[in-house]
């Protein structure tokens, strides 16, 4: 019988040894390239997410600057429409108000002084109570 560790098994002993270990490389060798690739799949799926997730902030921030232009512009016509609207109503009352002194001179000047009395009563007794504050 033969002995294992006699000198004609060892060669055998060997190549199964030196086998198996070629093996285990290879087999290292190919999870390291699966696990390259997979990663660089991972990272191109991630680029891509990435750019269009960017494409679609850009798409919102582009709308929301048209809204905001178009809220601007709204408010600037409002704006415009309601000085258009105040501007004719003071031309109606400052016609209005030529059209009744022109009328009613006698009128128009009696309340003119009494109008202009009645500030001056209110300023005097505005001054007097800042006197008496002091």
């Amino acid at each position: 019988m033969n002995n294992p560790t006699s000198p004609s098994l060892m060669p055998t002993s060997a190549n199964s040894v030196r086998s198996m270990a070629d093996s285990a490389v290879e087999s290292t060798a190919k999870a390291l390239e699966s696990t390259r690739e997979f990663t660089h799949t991972q990272l191109d799926k991630a680029e891509d997410t990435a750019r269009d997730l960017r494409h679609q902030v850009e798409n919102g921030i582009d709308r929301f600057a048209v809204r905001a232009q178009d809220i601007a512009k709204h408010g600037l016509h409002a704006a415009a429409d309601a000085t258009a609207k105040a501007r004719t109503q003071v031309n109606h009352y400052a016609d209005a108000t030529g059209r009744y002194v022109s009328e009613q001179p006698v009128k128009s000047v009696l309340i003119a002084a009494a109008v202009g009395a009645g500030l001056a009563a209110l300023v005097m007794s505005s001054r007097s109570r800042m006197h008496t504050r002091y």
